[in-house]
């Protein structure tokens, strides 16, 4: 077997590498509800909930401003027969002034045992397209530059891996979405620019607070070069497998709250809601998420809900 402590050492010391990136870029679409929506972040997630899931998330970025991002997400994934192969889809559409982003993956997993108990390591990979559509006659975008005069359709490859240890209490996971270079529109430039590469490190723990509370902390850095990190801290708690209540903070960004409830043993809706701290606090009512996640009770099962 692999030893536990040497890989639990390499991870963290890459999560760490991943904190000293800086300055300005464009970075991929965000979310409030991360802990619930891992295979946007990591493909080596696909099949890790054990169930045929399928998760939608729409959010509404600082309401009230115009061409503020709007994006949604929807993933599918499960594990085949044997269980340590998982497979998945992820599709994503993301608006942002005038223009609109779409990513379509695939997503594979493999998966390992580290040991006797229920530590694991799943390897994934995703490949797929990206498109990118601009309309300049939106919003204030109508200028003789020539850079604005003819709309943009273009169509790229996308090829990205990760990493997913995990057991029943915690999880830590590292990725990069895609290793090749794409065209993206930069709000910050008002033009079409070289996306670079992102890295993603995410982590949680649940802990038994009592026979009906559960607490899971949890954590999403995201790295480019070129840009400034953004790392996100939340903490969840789960009563009685139904209600969910959380706090999140997006590092000078945004502070969240979240609630959710487990409808049936297989259906979850849960609301975020972000307050923006920064500048932008005064031209906007803050952002609003939705999240909703069915799942298929396994082999005549009554699935019985994770926290992750």
């Amino acid at each position: 077997m692999i030893h536990k402590s040497s890989i639990i050492k390499g991870l963290v010391v890459l999560v760490f590498t991943l904190c000293s990136a800086n300055s300005f870029a464009q970075q991929d679409p965000q979310y409030t509800h991360y802990m619930y929506n891992t295979l946007s972040v990591n493909p080596a997630y696909a099949g890790q909930r054990e169930t045929l899931s399928v998760v939608g998330v729409h959010r509404s970025q600082w309401v009230g401003i115009d061409g503020a991002p709007q994006t949604q997400s929807l993933g599918i994934h499960a594990p085949l027969r044997n269980e340590r192969i998982g497979i998945g889809l992820n599709i994503v559409s993301d608006a942002l002034g005038p223009a609109r982003e779409s990513f379509v993956d695939a997503n594979f997993s493999y998966t390992i045992p580290l040991n006797e108990n229920d530590l694991k390591l799943s390897f994934g990979v995703k490949g797929g397209f990206h498109m990118l559509d601009t309309d300049w006659s939106k919003g204030r975008f109508q200028d003789p530059d020539a850079a604005f005069q003819d709309n943009i359709n273009l169509i790229s490859p996308t090829v990205g891996a990760g990493l997913y240890m995990h057991t029943r209490k915690w999880y830590l996971g590292l990725a990069i979405p895609n290793f090749l270079e794409t065209e993206h529109y930069d709000d910050f430039q008002e033009s079409v620019a070289t996306e670079r590469m992102h890295f993603y490190a995410i982590g949680g723990y649940v802990f038994n607070l009592s026979k009906t509370t559960e607490l899971k902390p949890a954590f999403l850095i995201k790295g480019v070069s070129g840009a400034p990190i953004i790392a996100d801290i939340s903490a969840n708690l789960l009563f009685k497998k139904q209600l969910t209540l959380g706090l999140a903070y997006r590092w000078d960004d945004s502070v969240s709250g979240l609630v959710g409830f487990q409808v049936t043993p297989g259906t979850y809706i849960g609301y975020g809601y972000d307050l923006t701290t920064t500048g932008l606090n005064n031209y906007n009512s803050g952002t609003h998420e939705l999240i909703l996640r069915f799942e298929i009770k396994r082999l005549g099962r009554i699935l019985s809900p994770r926290f992750f």
